[in-house]
């Protein structure tokens, strides 16, 4: 181990005293060439200490031999540089100082290339090629990353949804822009999430449509179906009246649930500004009762209150009564999951936070690359983690089950 450490050292002190003599005269290709060396050079040592022998040396504690190099660019600040990694006659060795990128990171990489590349990008697209020194890739290696990419992405988005019944499901939807015939348009990315049988989160579907219209979600909702979703109770998302007619056609007998949050913005628009925050907090208090009973005895109390200084407003709740309290028919441990969106909108938040970098998407397929890569890795994580919700809970299942909104089947 001294020796490869002395190895490392005297290559990198080689390297070191090279800049030292060119002083301020470095330049991007010498700097880049000094890189490359002390990078082989930890490779070198790396694979010395794996096999157990250094180059060439005769070791009974040799485990196995090299098998010559393979190439691989590697893109630094100083630019691409051309690795040349060694190969092993058993086993495998992959140099420490390239460990895998995340798939949403390489799927990020790989869109805002795609995008430069097909001239397609914006002036931040631009610039940050430049500060990544990417500026030597070519369109055969981005189309190979891209295909590794879309075989994974595929692989997720069609997998059987096998761990039902999924009692709880979660839809919305965001808008991406993207240059299609020469112009740029806003497409519709939707997204499910669900609960399974074992309490966990999943990424249920994703997919990309020019709108939001009820023959778009209709079809989303039939292909989860087609994969094996089942079980489904209790459905969550806002009121778009194609969404809605979507839901009660795909899952019959499933209660709808308006989302908290977006009928509480919707409901404020019918509210003067100066007393937004008040009504806020008396429309609050419906969500703050122990029992679907004293729910729906304080959503009256509410709504007689307000009917006076603001009758649009009691009006409203009346007439969403069903749909905003279709919560109350299950266990109250799981309410503040199930009565809004905002599980999926911190969702949402993650994907914008990688779709704002590239701004502008050179095509469809490269918003499903980059959303489909940031939402299997979500999935994942959820897979390990501790459970989202105990489905056993039974302290709300009153016999007033009568509290549970079920939808008209709509129109074919």
């Amino acid at each position: 181990m001294v020796k490869e450490v002395t190895t490392v050292t005297k290559d990198s002190m080689d390297v070191l005293e090279l800049l030292r003599k060119r002083g301020e005269d470095v330049d991007m290709d010498f700097l880049r060439e000094a890189v490359r060396v002390l990078a082989q050079a930890i490779m070198e040592a790396e694979v010395s200490a794996q096999i157990g022998a250094d180059h060439g040396e005769r070791s009974q504690s040799r485990l196995t031999h090299r098998n010559g190099y393979r190439s691989r660019g590697w893109d630094t600040r100083t630019g691409s540089i051309e690795l040349q990694i060694p190969r092993l006659r058993q086993g495998s060795y992959f140099p420490s100082l390239l460990e895998p990128r995340r798939r949403s990171e390489r799927a990020l990489l790989a869109v805002i290339q795609q995008a430069y590349i097909e001239g397609v990008s914006t002036r931040r697209v631009d610039d940050l090629i430049k500060a990544l020194g990417c500026d030597g890739i070519s369109k055969s290696q981005v189309s190979r990353v891209c295909k590794e990419l879309d075989t994974v992405v595929s692989d997720f988005v069609n997998r059987p949804l096998d761990g039902g019944p999924y009692r709880y499901l979660w839809l919305d939807a965001l808008r991406q822009k993207v240059r299609e015939t020469g112009r740029v348009v806003n497409v519709s990315v939707v997204v499910a999430t669900g609960v399974n049988a074992e309490g966990k989160r999943e990424i249920l579907g994703v997919d990309v449509g020019a709108s939001e219209d009820g023959a778009s979600w209709l079809a989303f909702l039939r292909s989860l179906v087609a994969r094996g979703l089942r079980g489904v109770e209790h459905v969550i998302s806002d009121a778009h009246q194609g969404l809605v007619d979507a839901i009660a056609t795909v899952f019959t007998g499933a209660s709808w649930q308006r989302c908290r949050t977006h009928f509480m913005t919707n409901l404020l628009t019918r509210v003067p500004k100066r007393a937004q925050s008040a009504v806020a907090t008396v429309v609050g208090t419906i969500y703050q009762q122990p029992s679907p009973a004293q729910t729906r005895s304080q959503h009256q109390r509410v709504a007689a209150q307000l009917a006076g200084p603001f009758p649009e407003v009691a009006q409203l709740l009346e007439e969403a009564k069903e749909d905003i309290l279709a919560f109350t028919a299950f266990p109250r441990s799981h309410w503040k999951q199930i009565w809004s969106n905002n599980p999926q909108e911190r969702l949402n938040k993650e994907i914008r936070r990688r779709t704002d970098v590239v701004g502008i998407f050179p095509n469809r397929a490269a918003i499903l690359r980059l959303i489909g890569a940031v939402l299997a890795e979500q999935h994942d994580e959820w897979i390990v983690s501790r459970r989202y919700l105990n489905m056993n809970a039974v302290d709300a299942l009153e016999p007033a089950i009568e509290g549970l909104a079920v939808l008209p089947t709509a129109a074919d």
